[in-house]
């Protein structure tokens, strides 16, 4: 089998047909281009046929070809007009079908072949554009799954039809094959995800690690485990985006025909009156002429169409046209938190442990209970101690109690996992004021003798948040909420990190159901979420936008919008993608009509005839046109980042899980210090944690200072765009050195009195430099490459 995806159809037959019928629609139905272009070919040969005849002499023969080839266009655009007429459908092909019949009535027939070739001309280019426009649109159509390899329980493998696959099935994808279901992978996989977030680079999942359907198997072939049936999959929602984005049409769109409803009594008006008042005829049909915009209006559809395309391809679909010009216009933006502007799921964000524990000791213990446990911090842990590749256990008499915790026995110990029983130790006061003051929540661990320490989690912030808001501020919205139904001081904390300009905290789905409409009522309104919760207010705004990748069906069920990829960032391309389309739209449609009045004005007074105002007309219609095709490029503010700069981010990102390991022993040593500064294991800690600062975290700053600083250059900009966080590098050396000063000085085995507060400021102060160089680097820098996988935040 070949490494290609198989060429596939949807995988229903009435919505294949329907899908079809939608693309027709669209002018862009399965007919090969060649043929699409044959009536534009033919009459500007027949044109050309009859102007060779003119130059040979035979004058009377051309103007019988130029005739003929009037009324092969009228003929149809009288059919075309008539059948408008009875569906109450008033445009502007009333005018070409007039200009036509006064080609022929006046003998201005070279004029009359011209607006023939020139509607043909507008036919084509509006194919093309369609077909070039949506071609992204048609390929998810074209490539959705129809059938899946399942594994039977003998073992055999049997070919089913994708509607008979049911959560639980195990299933085979072969190399090249497209994954037909959501589902979890049972070996290791390389995919190739780019239909469905947008990604061109390949990606590795490991086994037990979700896939969704619609993405390609680039490797060898793995075993799946359904999670959701072909309906209900990701793909299948984003097919049915494309069918949608693709049946609607824009508001902007409809405004265009609205005008065209005025535009011709306007154009019908002024010919009359060139007639009347010069009483020559051949002056209301040089303004016909010249009023004929077929291909004129088509310019608005084909913009945003076009930024349909665009937005599919950032893993951004849009259900409308409608959805996509409001998003252009949007001043006011609300998100939700959870899930939006972090990540949704708990990490651990700091393991401490009593006087004297082993950190990784603690993890693998609690860990090891919670792999029964369904709760979603137990999925945090287990997650996390496999991270990091700690052996867990099978854990025996294993017991939960709803709102307390987990316990069970690890190699024969007992271990509890969840709330704290009985009257915590000091330390453990201080740990709990810590998780309080941090807005994260506490999980402890406990054995027969009572606490060994605790596992702070927390909810990181997305690390491509704060860049991804100043670029919506950039793009034209003025105001960005966050609307919570999280405590106010973890509320605050997130928004000061990201940079909102207001916080509504423990917000009910009602309440935040409110604040959208109320919002929505001085403004175009964009709001953002991800969970059943926020369904509600994404129906409620004129933008509802749901973190599809994430999220739950019941968001991305009512969203106008869906961000298929796990990237906060794809919503400020799609904004500015938006207003770019938009804008297009709005030149192309205003500058076209702005000249098309100016030359009927031109030939109502009788400098332009017919035959010139056809030509000019023709060159009017097609500028506009391809104006509007600009819509296919640029407007994006960000910059591509090269793949060798790719391949370095990931790399430093990657180094960052050891390089904050390092930080939570820095920062136990630095406790330890404050507390008990004459205890014999001060000095071995702090040599221990200052040895792994210079073999792990100097190595790291440095080579961040040689690679990838200066390959940043371009993306960011210029070189002085990293230039303060190499003067963080040099602060954090200094720290480092001042710390290892104290250590080459110290003679005997306990610490000084006189020295702990300097050592102290060096240990704090070198704590919290290092932890906000590592956020900014993950939030500024990191956040450029578009891997799925986020930093390490632990």
């Amino acid at each position: 089998m070949g490494t290609e995806p198989r060429e596939c159809v949807p995988e229903h037959p009435v919505r294949q047909r329907r899908a079809r019928r939608l693309f027709r629609r669209g002018g862009s139905d399965r007919r090969p281009g060649a043929l699409e272009w044959l009536p534009l070919v033919l009459l500007t040969l027949a044109v050309l046929a009859g102007a060779a005849l003119w130059f040979a002499g035979a004058g009377g023969a051309a103007q019988l070809v130029w005739a003929a080839v009037t009324l092969v266009a009228l003929l149809p655009a009288v059919w075309t007009t008539l059948r408008q007429l009875w569906r109450r459908q008033f445009g502007v092909d009333v005018i070409a079908v007039l200009a036509l019949v006064g080609a022929l009535l006046v003998r201005e027939y070279l004029a009359g072949a011209v607006i023939a070739v020139m509607v043909a001309t507008g036919q084509a280019l509006e194919n093309y554009a369609q077909r070039r426009a949506t071609r992204d649109l048609r390929a998810l159509l074209e490539r959705a799954p129809r059938q899946a390899r399942r594994r039977t329980t003998d073992g055999r493998i049997e070919v089913v039809p994708l509607d008979r696959v049911a959560v639980g099935d195990r299933l085979v994808v072969g190399p090249g094959d497209v994954v037909p279901v959501d589902g979890t992978v049972e070996a290791a996989a390389t995919l190739d995800e780019s239909v469905v977030t947008g990604e061109s680079q390949l990606v590795s999942r490991a086994a037990g690690e979700p896939v969704a359907s619609g993405v390609v198997n680039a490797g060898a072939g793995f075993g799946l485990r359904a999670t959701k049936s072909a309906a209900e999959s990701t793909y299948a929602g984003i097919v049915r985006l494309a069918e949608e984005a693709t049946a609607r049409k824009a508001p902007m769109v409809r405004l265009a025909d609205r005008y065209a409803a005025a535009f011709v009594p306007f154009t019908l008006l002024l010919a009359g009156l060139a007639w009347l008042l010069s009483g020559q005829f051949v002056r209301a049909v040089a303004v016909l002429v010249v009023a004929t915009p077929c291909p004129l209006l088509l310019a608005t559809p084909i913009a945003i169409v076009s930024g349909l395309s665009r937005v599919a391809r950032r893993g951004v679909l849009v259900r409308d046209g409608g959805s996509l010009e409001l998003l252009g216009r949007a001043r006011t933006l609300l998100l939700d938190k959870t899930g939006t502007l972090t990540a949704g799921r708990p990490r651990a964000a700091e393991t401490v442990v009593a006087p004297g524990g082993d950190r990784d000791e603690l993890l693998r213990l609690a860990a090891s209970v919670e792999q029964l446990s369904p709760h979603v911090l137990a999925a945090a842990l287990v997650r996390q101690a496999r991270e990091q590749g700690l052996a867990l256990t099978e854990p025996t008499e294993v017991t939960e109690e709803p709102g307390r915790g987990v316990t069970g026995r690890v190699d024969g110990r007992l271990v509890r996992v969840g709330q704290l029983a009985g009257e915590p130790p000091d330390w453990a006061h201080r740990i709990r004021e810590r998780a309080e003051l941090a807005g994260r929540s506490t999980v402890w661990v406990s054995d027969e003798r009572g606490p060994l320490g605790a596992i702070l989690l927390e909810d990181p912030v997305r690390p491509d948040a704060r860049r991804t808001v100043r670029r919506l501020r950039e793009a034209g919205l003025d105001r960005l909420v966050m609307v919570t139904g999280d405590r106010r001081r973890t509320a605050e904390q997130v928004a000061g990190i990201v940079g909102v300009d207001d916080v509504i905290a423990q917000c009910s789905p009602e309440e935040k159901v409110a604040r959208v409409r109320a919002e929505s009522d001085r403004a175009v309104t964009v709001m953002v979420g991800d969970g059943v919760n926020d369904a509600p207010a994404l129906a409620a705004a004129h933008v509802g936008v749901a973190m599809g990748a994430t999220g739950a069906t019941a968001s991305a069920d009512v969203a106008d919008a869906v961000l298929t990829v796990d990237r906060l960032d794809r919503l400020a391309d799609a904004v500015e993608i938006a207003r770019y389309a938009r804008r297009i739209a709005v030149q192309s449609a205003a500058v076209g009509m702005g000249l098309a009045v100016l030359a009927m004005l031109v030939a109502a007074v009788g400098k332009l005839p017919p035959v010139a105002g056809a030509f000019l007309q023709e060159g009017i219609d097609v500028l506009v046109i391809l104006n509007a095709l600009r819509a296919l490029g640029g407007g994006l503010r960000r910059r591509d980042v090269p793949p060798q700069t790719r391949a370095l981010l990931d790399r430093y990102a990657g180094e960052h899980g050891g390089v904050r390991d390092v930080l939570d022993r820095l920062r136990d040593t630095a406790d330890l210090v404050a507390t008990d500064p004459e205890a014999a294991e001060c000095l071995p800690a702090l040599r221990d944690v200052h040895r792994r600062l210079v073999e792990q975290v100097l190595p790291h700053e440095a080579a961040e200072d040689r690679q990838l600083y200066p390959a940043l250059a371009g993306p960011l900009g210029s070189a002085e765009a990293t230039s303060t966080m190499s003067r963080a590098h040099v602060e954090i050396s200094r720290l480092v050195d001042r710390i290892g000063g104290h250590l080459a000085q110290h003679q005997d085995d306990r610490l000084g009195r006189d020295e702990v507060p300097d050592l102290l400021a060096a240990l704090y102060g070198l704590d919290a430099v290092l932890r906000l160089h590592l956020a900014q680097e993950e939030e500024d820098f990191f956040s450029l490459s578009p891997g799925d996988g986020q930093p390490d935040t632990r």
